[in-house]
């Protein structure tokens, strides 16, 4: 089967040895993705407004990769915090309100940057 990786130029794709997405067959699997845009976290302090950037640009990975978030049958997602699952859950539930994929969420005692909030990975596969 041909395998298919989608990088995103993140120095730490090169530094690490990791793609953002690696596609075989009909299968992807989008690594842990949190809210950075140019090297800087984004929406600093809110767990809804990370977690919405970082699916939308789950979103973007699949697409480029043939693929959409009707796809998706898995989602992952790491939280600082799990008193802010309520917060992160309304954003998964714009993008998953109908697909309603198997999800689970747990606390970890932190992400890479102390201002990383929500981590969330996602496998998808193609009809």
């Amino acid at each position: 089967m041909e395998r298919t990786k989608y990088t995103t130029g993140a120095k730490w794709e090169d530094i690490v040895g990791y793609s953002r997405a690696v596609r075989i067959g009909n299968t992807i699997e989008v690594a842990g993705t949190t809210a950075v845009s140019d090297g800087e976290v984004v929406a600093k302090g809110s767990a809804f407004g990370q977690a919405r950037f970082i699916l939308n640009k789950i979103e973007d990975v699949l697409m480029n990769l043939g693929s959409g978030m009707e796809d998706v049958v898995r989602t992952r997602i790491y939280v600082t915090n799990i008193q802010d699952w309520q917060e992160i859950a309304k954003a998964h539930h714009m993008f998953f309100a109908e697909t309603k994929p198997a999800s689970t969420m747990v606390e970890v005692s932190a992400l890479v940057d102390p201002e990383m909030l929500v981590e969330i990975e996602v496998t998808a596969v193609v009809d």
